[in-house]
């Protein structure tokens, strides 16, 4: 992808209410903070399905109001999702996790769904347009499939919706062509027949989990020059000490929550003893791997969004990193620290 990419690029669900609404002024505060603790070029990570499009409108509304110059900004659209009217007292699309929303949200992957998608993405960020471009989650798309003819039913619209997206590509409307995905093995079942300039791994490669095969997979991508872009790598906030996890609500006193919240107090508690703050461990390990050129990072707290940023230059004592291993909170081969 012939387009330089900022080490921190920002996620923006929350600014389409994600768990909570968050007042107009606060997303802008968001926005700001982001754009001015940004190194290089500001990237802003967004999709149709966040808010029911809600999140692009904001992104559009802020950017303006902040005065942004169209050309001093990179916009990546994660397309699945359009905007259909709201008839229920909550979206259907994803229960229980968005809030206040004027719209509901339906999934439309196919060579005309997609350039629909795109095109009312753009609509929804007013002044501005996505560079940058992918099917999202595939992945949940195929897992919904009813039978095997099904699958490959569905597995054909991706192709073709991906078709849509090279042509807009080649006509010079968009930078590069990707992929946004929870589940990697999507990304690599696609890669085979798609040629991708970038792929998002979210929820997947973590300081909690990073299993023997995404990490070759991840070396794969990285041989064959495809960008590579860590997402989620605070599963949806419990690294951090929420609740949510991978934008599932836990709770520490069912048995089998009890595993992720045991290794986060271990966690935690190494963290402390080397006065390394979670976050900045969480972050440098999602950077520090051959081919992963940026990581995006979602905040709902403008000095949270700088100090993220900052975070992501700081050098953390390789002590820290044997004592993960020892302590079996990192696997004891894992090859980058």
């Amino acid at each position: 992808m012939n387009i330089d990419i900022p080490k921190v690029i920002s996620g923006t669900s929350l600014l389409g209410n994600l768990y909570r609404e968050l007042p107009h002024d606060a997303k802008k505060a968001i926005v700001a903070a982001y754009i001015e603790a940004c190194e290089g070029t500001p990237m802003f990570d967004c999709a149709g399905k966040y808010g029911a499009g809600l999140a692009l409108e904001s992104l559009g509304k802020c950017l303006k109001e902040l005065a942004v110059e169209k050309n001093k900004v990179l916009i990546s659209n994660k397309l699945a999702w359009v905007r259909k009217p709201l008839t229920t007292p909550e979206p259907m699309f994803e229960r229980g996790i968005w809030h206040n929303l004027t719209h509901d949200a339906e999934q439309n992957i196919s060579y005309k769904g997609i350039l629909r998608c795109f095109e009312e993405g753009n609509e929804l960020l007013g002044d501005y347009r996505a560079q940058i471009v992918s099917v999202h989650d595939p992945d949940e798309y195929l897992a919904a499939a009813k039978d095997e003819n099904d699958y490959k039913k569905r597995y054909n619209d991706i192709i073709e919706a991906y078709q849509a997206l090279v042509e807009l590509k080649n006509k010079g409307m968009v930078t590069g062509v990707g992929i946004g995905a929870k589940d990697w093995k999507a990304i690599q079942l696609i890669s085979k027949d798609i040629q991708l300039d970038w792929v998002m791994i979210a929820n997947s490669y973590t300081i909690y989990s990073h299993p023997k095969e995404l990490i070759d997979f991840i070396a794969w991508l990285h041989q064959q020059g495809i960008t590579i872009i860590n997402s989620a790598v605070f599963h949806g906030g419990f690294l951090m000490g929420s609740d949510y996890f991978n934008y599932v609500q836990l709770n520490k006193d069912l048995p089998e929550h009890k595993k992720y919240y045991d290794w986060r107090d271990r966690f935690f508690t190494l963290c402390k003893a080397y006065n390394v703050e979670p976050a900045a461990a969480a972050i440098y390990f999602a950077l520090h791997v051959p081919g992963i050129k940026s990581i995006a990072l979602n905040s709902s707290n403008p000095d949270r969004v700088r100090q993220n940023i900052a975070m992501a230059n700081i050098e953390i004592p390789r002590d820290f990193w044997n004592r993960m291993k020892e302590d079996g909170l990192i696997d004891e081969d894992y090859p980058y620290l």
